[in-house]
């Protein structure tokens, strides 16, 4: 009986749900992310420092380089940046979403001023 119980209770942890291993995830290193707000999707590059639920990093962007601030909790994540347009105005992008796995997030992004968009993001091997 102790048997067939411990093996009824490893199948259950073999298939807890996926992202359920996010609280000990390091999302630290190269991302390379698709931004889809209006018009053909933008390409940019993220590269994250994780202390615990802290996040902080520099972005890619195509008008320069800037800082980000963040958090992880479990498998949800939040950052944000403060970039230059084209048009020489500071605008702050604050993206929220999900890890999907080691390698992967998608979620929402906002910026001031009000435009939403999608984002997908996948980890660069080193």
């Amino acid at each position: 009986m102790k048997r067939q119980l411990l093996i009824v209770i490893l199948l259950g942890l073999s298939i807890a749900p996926a992202g359920s291993w996010a609280g000990a995830a390091d999302i630290s290193g190269m991302w390379e992310f698709t931004v889809e707000v209006m018009g053909p999707p933008g390409n940019l590059t993220i590269v994250f420092k994780q202390e615990g639920e802290k996040l902080s990093g520099a972005c890619s962007h195509p008008t320069g380089e800037y800082p980000v601030t963040g958090t992880l909790k479990g498998n949800k994540v939040e950052f944000s940046y403060t970039f230059t347009n084209s048009k020489g105005l500071s605008i702050k992008a604050t993206y929220t979403g999900a890890i999907k796995s080691p390698t992967k997030m998608t979620g929402e992004v906002e910026y001031a001023g009000g435009a939403r968009g999608k984002w997908t993001a996948t980890k660069k091997k080193k």
